[in-house]
């Protein structure tokens, strides 16, 4: 199972912009996605998670300014982030809770996107 993430890059304080992670490989079903993010200096931490069924969590840091939405049936998550601050700046990795056609269950990680607040 491989995941690819894109949409990062430089934005100004209060812009916008949009995250993609797409999953491929041997997927009998994805159990929840979600998105992490590490600073430099500090820990990876958890960003905002959406489940099958579309239950979502988020960091309180991120509440009411970053959406989190999937496309089950391209194995697909996205992460909308509005109203984006400098402490915002990290590089941001994709995580899937993954079942594959043997009946494993793993969890995967995307190679992970810069994304930069700045003026």
């Amino acid at each position: 199972v491989q995941l690819q993430a894109s949409g990062g890059g430089l934005v100004q304080p209060g812009g916008s912009l949009r995250l993609s992670c797409t999953a491929s490989g041997s997927i009998f079903s994805i159990n929840a996605m979600g998105w992490y993010r590490q600073a430099p200096g500090k820990q990876r931490e958890l960003v905002t998670v959406i489940t099958s069924g579309g239950f979502t969590n988020y960091a309180d840091s991120v509440k009411g300014r970053f959406t989190i939405s999937r496309d089950n049936a391209k194995n697909t998550v996205f992460l909308r982030m509005n109203s984006l601050k400098p402490e915002d700046t990290a590089v941001y990795y994709c995580n899937a809770d993954v079942t594959d056609y043997s009946g494993s269950r793993g969890d995967y990680w995307g190679k992970g996107t810069l994304v930069t607040v700045s003026s």
